[in-house]
């Protein structure tokens, strides 16, 4: 019998997390051909969802629940479910309530028909205008940077098989990114239709700073691109320096009348140096990763395991 493993990050989810506890067990009722258990992984809420989670699990034998020291990011708890789970399918949802776990059987039967990953795609999204420009921006950014196809979905409600999950959590390294890991495994990947639902209460948990964080990480996580743009801006602003330090003076040399520029000279110098410190700065957040992955900086720290074996 083949086992289903759900990976949920929770975060300011107390109210909302046993609702969806609640639907994925009623669902696995209709699936009796598949065991499952649960895996709920606290990033460090400030509200009652700790304790939440202790419930859950003293109430239910196949529910694991861990506690992080901090708050590292929803990939980060992404990464720890998927690292303690043993399903030959893993499901990562979301613990809000708006992906609806009584809509997986559709992600798991196309993992039956051969596809390595599946994502489930949102005709109507029920999130923010602003959530939904993150979400453009984010998709745009994986499709240049991490070769994503352009008809490929991509969403917080996913299922992978066993062997995809293997691979992704072999990556140790600070700064994961759960969509580059997935496409650096298989690119045989299936998008279906679900339906998307409003928030039950409560706003999202990711600001405009948490948002750019994540577009910044998968930008420069596994790709090489950005030093490669830079590289090239870097050799077209030197083109455009060098051309227009000849017009400067082959202008003098025709009209010995006109007078030196100081504006267009400090423009060019401000322009320049703006794009050398770009430059720079770009080579610098490389380097800087490189240095804290070298440093073993932990992608996170376990306060609390409930419910599993230490």
């Amino acid at each position: 019998m083949k086992k289903i493993s759900f990976v949920i990050p929770c975060y300011r989810s107390e109210h909302t997390l046993p609702h969806v506890i609640a639907e994925i067990d009623e669902k696995m009722k209709t699936m009796e051909q598949y065991r499952y258990d649960i895996f709920l992984v606290n990033d460090c809420s400030p509200d009652g969802t700790l304790e939440t989670i202790r419930s859950l699990c003293a109430s239910h034998d196949n529910i694991r629940g861990m506690d992080f020291a901090r708050n590292f990011g929803q990939h980060a708890a992404l990464m720890a479910g998927l690292r303690h789970s043993d399903g030959d399918y893993v499901v990562c949802l979301d613990d809000d309530g708006q992906t609806p776990a009584d809509q997986v059987d559709r992600l798991i039967d196309k993992l039956e028909e051969g596809y390595d990953a599946v994502y489930a795609r949102y005709d109507h999204k029920q999130h923010s205008a602003f959530r939904n420009l993150g979400s453009k921006v984010n998709e745009r950014m994986t499709r240049s940077m991490l070769g994503k196809p352009a008809d490929l979905y991509i969403s917080s409600y996913f299922a992978a098989k066993r062997f995809v999950v293997e691979d992704m959590v072999r990556y140790e390294n600070s700064y994961p990114y759960i969509i580059g890991l997935v496409l650096r495994a298989t690119r045989n990947i299936a998008n279906v239709p679900v339906d998307h639902r409003e928030r039950e209460e409560g706003a999202s948990g990711y600001t405009f700073k948490k948002l750019f964080s994540l577009w910044f990480n998968g930008f420069t996580a596994f790709s090489v691109k950005p030093l490669r743009i830079a590289t090239a801006v870097g050799a077209v602003s030197a083109a455009a320096g060098f051309l227009y330090g000849f017009y400067t003076i082959l202008k003098r040399l025709v009209n010995p009348a006109v007078p030196m520029g100081f504006s267009s000279l400090m423009s060019a110098i401000v322009f320049f140096g703006g794009m050398i410190m770009l430059m720079l700065g770009l080579i610098g957040e490389y380097v800087g990763r490189v240095y804290i992955s070298l440093n073993n900086s932990p992608q996170y720290v376990i306060r609390e395991r409930i419910n599993m074996d230490e």
